[in-house]
């Protein structure tokens, strides 16, 4: 018996010592009283930098309003591609508000909320490239994002396509377009349709070649901050702040994706 009493008061002795260690993210962000936040600069409207330099975009007023609720300033990174999921679990970043679709891979490696926001993928094409359809593409130059959803469907939807990788979509991806220095792109249809809005000479293919969620991400190991994120988001859409932020960067006539609460 006293070796069974021996190993249950270790036992508890050892989930009292680690005790301020799982105290979780919440606490610690507010103990530090700053909340850092990753958000991609890399393309209008979901994130970009305005005249003064400042961060701004769809993405921005998401984490903006997101580190109100926690209480603390909030810093800014600018990440993109892989970088988001590894400076989350590198702990470099407490939440990813980046356009990240919540896919079955990444979440080997992070934990999402419900959507915050939804897009599919689309292709932007020069106008007159006479690109009408995907098999059009075969052997042209496309701009993708290097560790993207849109890098990996061309690769297999066509691999004869020459890709041309970019870390940033905009500035970079979008030069390459406007300078006719590559046929075709492949990125959210967040950022597709209102870069095709701002350039004549661009033009978006018809449908959508994914419907993805895009959620808050964060890294493994705290499931009671991904809950609560859970409820900001749902309380972000049932508020009606979802559909206003979504409308101030896409235009008043646009019509929001469809998100579901669930608190």
């Amino acid at each position: 018996m006293r070796p069974i009493l021996t190993f249950l008061a270790a036992a508890a002795l050892s989930v009292v010592l680690a005790a301020p260690a799982l105290a979780g993210m919440i606490e610690d962000i507010r103990s530090r009283g700053t909340v850092r936040i990753g958000v991609s600069l890399g393309g209008e409207p979901i994130g970009f930098r305005d005249a003064q330099n400042n961060p701004v975009g769809y993405d921005v007023d998401v984490a903006t309003l997101l580190a109100a609720k926690l209480g603390v300033p909030v810093e800014f990174t600018d990440v993109s591609g892989d970088a988001r999921i590894s400076m989350l679990v590198s702990g470099q970043l407490d939440i990813v508000v980046a356009n990240t679709s919540a896919t079955l891979e990444r979440a080997k490696s992070v934990d999402f909320s419900i959507p915050y926001n939804r897009a599919g993928l689309r292709i932007i094409v020069q106008a007159d490239s006479g690109i009408k359809e995907l098999k059009d593409l075969a052997g042209k130059s496309i701009v993708v994002g290097r560790g993207t959803t849109g890098e990996t469907f061309i690769k297999k939807a066509v691999p004869d396509a020459s890709l041309v990788y970019v870390d940033q979509f905009a500035p970079d991806g979008v030069l390459q377009l406007q300078q006719k220095r590559v046929d075709a792109a492949i990125e959210d249809s967040s950022l597709l349709d209102y870069l095709a809005t701002k350039n004549p000479s661009l033009a978006t293919l018809p449908g959508l070649y994914s419907n993805d969620p895009i959620g808050i991400a964060v890294a493994k190991g705290d499931p009671e901050f991904v809950r609560w994120l859970d409820m900001f988001v749902s309380d972000y859409i049932q508020s009606g702040a979802y559909e206003a932020n979504y409308r101030k960067w896409w235009g008043d006539k646009a019509n929001p994706p469809r998100l579901d609460p669930i608190w």
